[in-house]
């Protein structure tokens, strides 16, 4: 009796193993064996950090970059982007756009001559935008509640030494109101956030007292300086060796006593000298700081911007500004190669802003991603006056990814087609 009671155990526990088999064999393995949430196929990926310049797929798990390699399967993947065709690169990076945004007409800070980062960023293939200066000690709070916070796109700021940021001319030449130590101790306060000191937007007599007191607290907070060059009395000569490496220059390509050109349109000895001490330059093309007349002949002599900053505002989005992508064409269509404009707006811009954790897709990095076209055709760039250039190139953002998130689908590259 005891061997047919084993007999009948041992074949009820075939049966039931021979049916969990056929279960198993039946269920679909390949979720289990997934290991990315997403997979960038086939594009062509430049990561001036990296040094890439190749056809290879990006993989991302959990918002971070997992894997970069050649020919990853697509089986191994929830999701597949196929970017053939285009160029993929780390999340573009605006040094320079007035998000400080609110309801006060006139008025950049709480203002509505600033824009919301959100509209006018992924589209762009940007994912990091930094605000210069809008904001000063005394309303920097409302501003990261405002819009810092709830915003999807990463905002990082410099921090003006005016109290009140730029909420005008009467605060922006009141020097009561700019004050070292309060200035410093919201610097202190976010340092996560905050990634400088600014001064700009000065009318006195004499802008060296307003400029040596944002130098000092980035100086103190080990920060670079950004220096809005647009002072009624500005001597750029006298300036620029003021600042110390890692400072930066915006509005390099304006005109008048902001001009880096002699009059023969040659650039002064004194601007490539301080380059070559580390002083950094910024386009900062804004709706009237951006004239191809001091551009051309400038880059003609291989004085290149180091970052894209747009000076994005109410303003400028209309005229001819537009985007960053269309700063980029213009530089693309002047004559800097596709590699160095993605060097200049990626890695260049991550590292003036002391942010080497952004700017590059090395394998545990954020995955803030731009997947670009390089659209071939006839094009016109207009500058701040006006007046226009004839290109055959312009870029195009097709896809953006924030922290593993597609944020921007221009045609649908990441959708699935309505019949399936």
């Amino acid at each position: 009796m005891k061997i047919q009671s084993c007999k009948r155990q041992s074949g009820r526990w075939w049966l039931h193993f021979s049916l969990l088999g056929l279960l198993l064999m039946t269920m679909p393995f390949v979720v289990y064996g997934q290991q990315y949430d997403l997979l960038i196929k086939g594009g062509h990926l430049i990561d001036p950090k990296n040094g890439i310049d190749a056809q290879l797929d990006v993989a991302i798990s959990e918002g971070i970059i997992a894997r970069v390699t050649e020919n990853i399967p697509e089986s191994e993947a929830a999701k597949t982007i196929d970017a053939t065709g285009y160029y993929v690169t780390p999340g573009l990076i605006d040094v320079h756009a007035h998000v400080f945004v609110g309801s006060t007409p006139g008025r950049f800070a709480d203002g509505f001559s600033s824009v919301s980062p959100d509209g006018f960023t992924f589209r762009n293939g940007i994912t990091t935008v930094v605000d210069p200066g809008n904001a000063g000690w005394r309303n920097f709070e409302a501003f990261k509640k405002q819009v810092i916070e709830p915003s999807d796109t990463r905002v990082l700021a410099f921090v003006n030494i005016v109290g009140h940021g730029l909420s005008g001319t009467s605060y922006n030449n009141d020097l009561n109101d700019m004050d070292i130590e309060k200035t410093l101790s919201i610097v202190e306060k976010y340092p996560e956030i905050i990634v400088g000191t600014k001064f700009g937007h000065y009318a006195g007599n004499d802008y060296l007292v307003p400029f040596e007191r944002a130098l000092e607290v980035a100086r103190r907070a080990n920060q670079p300086l950004l220096l809005e060059c647009n002072l009624p009395e500005l001597n750029v000569e006298d300036i620029l060796e003021r600042l110390r490496p890692g400072d930066i220059f915006t509005h390099a390509y304006e005109r008048g006593n902001r001009s880096l050109l002699d009059g023969q349109g040659r650039i002064y000895d004194y601007v490539f000298k301080a380059r070559e001490r580390g002083i950094l330059f910024d386009v900062g093309h804004g709706g009237a700081s951006f004239r191809f007349s001091q551009a051309i002949p400038s880059v003609d002599q291989g004085f290149w911007p180091d970052t894209f900053g747009t000076d994005l505002h109410r303003f400028s989005m209309n005229a001819g500004m537009k985007d960053m992508l269309n700063v980029m064409s213009k530089f693309l269509n002047m004559g800097m190669s596709m590699q160095d404009v993605i060097l200049r707006a990626t890695w260049i811009s991550a590292k003036s802003v002391n942010r080497e954790d952004l700017g590059h897709l090395s394998v545990g990095a954020v995955a803030d991603l731009a997947i670009l076209n390089k659209k071939k055709g006839s094009y016109g760039f207009v500058d701040s006056g006006g007046y226009r250039i004839d290109g055959d190139r312009k870029l195009l953002a097709e896809l953006t990814i924030r922290e593993g998130r597609i944020v921007w689908d221009l045609n649908g590259l990441a959708a699935v087609p309505w019949d399936e």
